[in-house]
């Protein structure tokens, strides 16, 4: 049965991905979205964007009374980890008053279903071992805790009124849509494997690598990159849990890679030297984040498909060498 979701922030990196994944198995989409951070062009051929922003309660109630939902998927926010650092007052109160605002119009409007766009900066003090859904919360920045707001108020949200939701806790997005559709176009760019690509092109200065003391065997952090596409494939598995009950699941392939393997890797696939310079540590970076996702691949069979480094690296590769210039202007 072909089934209707409004997508917030779904002209964002991630989102436009999920949009891209429920239009290609026939769903009806509707994205709001105020393209901030998103794009027009990322939005596909047969999803209707609505440009708007969600503090705007009067539109979104209005986008709500339209008919019928299947569910609303949640992405759009602040985003940077370092931002939030500088300015965390302004994450905590946009991040959270838009989330918590979104969940009160959905309990309003009689919709029975939410997913998350979450993140593992909710586990900034875990240790360096795979990290579970009931690892302590400790975020690891205002971003983080902005998102941990959210999800507590998703909680009330299901006990309350019987909301159910998915909290979806991505570690590191990477890559882009392998039918060369969509790609990673953040304005500043902040994730590494677009920024070590450019550096390799020469279409930025070098790279800086914020710091090599970490407790790590080559000093630089280690994170879990996870397909953006194996990412919108969980979220489908997901709405489906939603069909009887709440769920909260850690996103990742469960491989740590350090940023220097990252260099390694860009190196390999693209063929030429990434230029890159030591600076010092970030605030909120934690050595190592690493998802242990047992629990979604237990529940729903999920299994990255695009797990492999060197193949993440190279469909993020192609989308940055054909769209030098991203989505543009």
């Amino acid at each position: 049965m072909r089934r209707r979701y409004l997508v917030t922030g779904g002209a964002g990196y991630v989102g436009s991905h999920v949009v891209a994944a429920l239009a290609d198995r026939g769903d009806e989409i509707v994205v709001i979205d105020n393209l901030r951070q998103g794009h027009r062009r990322a939005v596909l051929d047969g999803a209707r964007l609505i440009e708007a922003d969600l503090s705007d309660s009067a539109r979104l109630d209005a986008v709500l009374a339209e008919g019928r939902w299947d569910g609303v998927l949640h992405f759009a926010s602040l985003s940077l980890v370092g931002e939030s650092m500088r300015q965390p007052f302004r994450y905590l109160m946009e991040n959270a008053m838009a989330g918590i605002g979104l969940i009160d119009a959905c309990v309003r409007h009689g919709i029975a279903r939410f997913v998350l766009s979450s993140t593992a900066n909710l586990f900034g003090s875990a240790s360096g071992g795979p990290i579970a859904e009931d690892v302590a919360i400790d975020p690891g920045s205002p971003y983080g805790e902005s998102k941990w707001m959210i999800e507590r108020a998703l909680l009330w949200a299901d006990r309350l009124h019987g909301l159910r939701s998915a909290r979806l806790r991505y570690f590191n997005a990477a890559g882009a849509d392998p039918a060369g559709r969509l790609g990673e176009d953040h304005r500043p760019e902040t994730h590494l494997i677009p920024l070590v690509i450019d550096a390799a092109l020469g279409r930025r200065p070098p790279l800086e690598v914020f710091g090599d003391d970490y407790p790590t065997p080559d000093g630089t952090c280690i994170r879990d990159y996870v397909h953006v596409t194996d990412l919108a494939e969980a979220h489908l598995l997901a709405l489906d849990q939603l069909d009887a009950r709440s769920v909260t699941y850690n996103l990742g392939n469960g491989l740590g890679h350090s940023v220097l393997q990252v260099i390694e890797a860009v190196e390999r696939v693209g063929g030429r030297r990434v230029p890159y310079t030591v600076a010092a540590r970030r605030p909120g970076d934690p050595a190592v984040l690493v998802a242990a996702s047992d629990l979604i691949r237990r529940e729903t069979g999920w299994t990255p498909k695009h797990a492999d480094l060197d193949h993440i690296v190279r469909t993020a590769w192609a989308w940055r060498e054909k769209h030098p210039d991203g989505y543009g202007n």
